[in-house]
């Protein structure tokens, strides 16, 4: 492309000492690459204004990296409609970048989504790895989730582990076990904690502990506290308190109220009562009620704080904890206060779901949780779940066959069958990802009523 009129003189400085003076002779003569050369000399010392000039010459005379350049200095500091049209100009050659960016600004600036996935498609099929993963979170908040699949694979087979591991969530939630194994395997093995987690997760769910536990300590390495907490089970269920300790401490120092209640716990255990102290202290502080109550009786039975003691079991029998209830009606008929202590023993709360759940089934519970807050969405709530999960495994034990199972149950309970049957087909989801959609917030919240009715009349606890 020829230089549009007549050159004139440019009213810029020259490069400074030591850099190319002959870059800018090359560049008042017509050279496009070295007017473009230029252009980023200014940039670097800071000369905006020098910079546009000399992409502007360079831009009209073909430089597409130039027509990038100004893209991206309208941008920052010039108007939207100026990026708009060299980030076109340059796109429109095929550069990949420039595309990206400029449905970006269409989508994010303008809300002109059909524009920018055109753009994003263009950029993605040049080579874009940004693109393709944008343009799959596109097709996935719309609902498309084989375009979103096939953008997230584009994008994953160029490195993008965040892809590989919403692929395995997506082949997860639609029951594609080799999917979800290949893509979560693939992102754990280039350094992706949560996919080593997820694996790991995976692995309890289909009953391989061993397996299980690789991915956890791989997923350990990048201090995953998910990894952590996991591992201070496995240490907990074979005996080894201090390598317990450890593990769920490093998890309980990220906030974890679950795993401070368990760092107390054992803390207990290893009759390190100041550190236990601590970590019930946190996790109570954060609302956890049966650590509000463990501490409560901690501080009774090694401090003799009685004072402390009673505060503590008021607010976990305030959150709807049955025993400390119990243990604040006794405390407060010992010291005269009659009256509340009446109160709280003649109508304590109901008895909780207190037991944890068998591994495949707690990692069943978290992996839905997972899957249902992907991308902004509500989250169902790991302990609900696994609640549901625990009691349905807990009521049907004495069974000994299965053929009709919500008979059985009906029969026994007098819950009604429909009921019943709800409650088997939103855990039959919960194993069987893909079966169904999953359920919502406000289903979980139905069937644990349910859960907690046949709990109640079956008399287990």
């Amino acid at each position: 492309m020829a230089w549009q009129g007549e050159v004139a003189a440019p009213s810029v400085p020259a490069p400074r000492v030591g850099d190319e003076p002959e870059l800018l002779a090359a560049a008042r003569a017509g050279d496009a690459q070295a007017a473009h050369r230029l252009g980023k000399l200014y940039a670097q010392h800071g000369d905006r204004a020098a910079a546009k000039h000399w992409w502007e010459r360079a831009a009209a005379a073909g430089n597409v990296d130039s027509a990038y350049n100004l893209g991206v200095w309208h941008e920052k500091h010039g108007s939207l409609e100026d990026a708009v049209t060299w980030y076109e100009f340059a796109a429109g050659t095929g550069d990949a970048e420039a595309a990206a960016n400029l449905a970006t600004l269409l989508l994010e600036q303008r809300g002109d989504t059909e524009d920018a996935k055109r753009w994003y498609e263009r950029a993605a099929l040049g080579g874009s790895r940004a693109a393709a993963r944008r343009l799959a979170l596109m097709c996935e908040d719309e609902g498309e989730l084989g375009a979103a699949r096939e953008w997230h694979r584009r994008a994953a087979a160029d490195g993008d582990l965040i892809s590989a591991h919403d692929l395995g969530f997506l082949a997860y939630a639609s029951g594609d076990d080799k999917e979800t194994v290949r893509w979560w395997e693939y992102a754990a093995r280039g350094g992706h904690a949560d996919s080593a987690y997820c694996m790991g997760l995976y692995l309890d769910a289909g009953r391989d502990p061993e397996g299980a536990e690789a991915y956890y300590r791989l997923a350990a390495k990048s201090e995953h506290p998910g990894a952590a907490s996991r591992l201070g089970g496995v240490a907990l269920s074979r005996g080894d308190l201090r390598t317990a300790r450890g593990w769920f401490e490093q998890a309980a120092g990220t906030g974890r109220v679950y795993d401070q209640r368990m760092a107390g716990f054992v803390c207990v255990e290893l009759s390190d009562c100041a550190a236990a102290s601590h970590w019930f202290g946190r996790a109570a502080a954060g609302g956890d009620a049966e650590s509000a109550f463990n501490f409560g009786l901690l501080l009774i039975a090694e401090f003799g704080d009685m004072a402390g003691g009673q505060h503590w079991f008021r607010q976990a029998a305030q959150a709807g904890h049955r025993g400390a209830a119990v243990e604040l009606g006794g405390l407060l008929s010992v010291t005269g206060e009659l009256g509340e202590a009446q109160t709280w023993l003649s109508d304590p709360p109901p008895a909780t779901w207190g037991r944890h759940a068998e591994p495949e089934l707690a990692a069943r519970a978290e992996l839905a949780a997972a899957a249902t807050g992907r991308r902004g969405g509500l989250p169902l709530s790991v302990s609900d779940l696994a609640e549901v999960l625990g009691t349905w495994d807990l009521v049907t034990r004495p069974l000994h066959d299965h053929s009709d199972v919500i008979g059985w149950l009906v029969e026994r309970s007098g819950v009604h069958r429909s009921a019943i049957e709800h409650l088997a087909s939103v855990r039959g989801t919960l194993l069987r990802p893909g079966s169904a959609p999953w359920p919502s917030p406000s289903e979980i919240q139905y069937v644990l009523a349910t859960a907690r009715d046949l709990r109640w009349r079956l008399g287990v606890r």
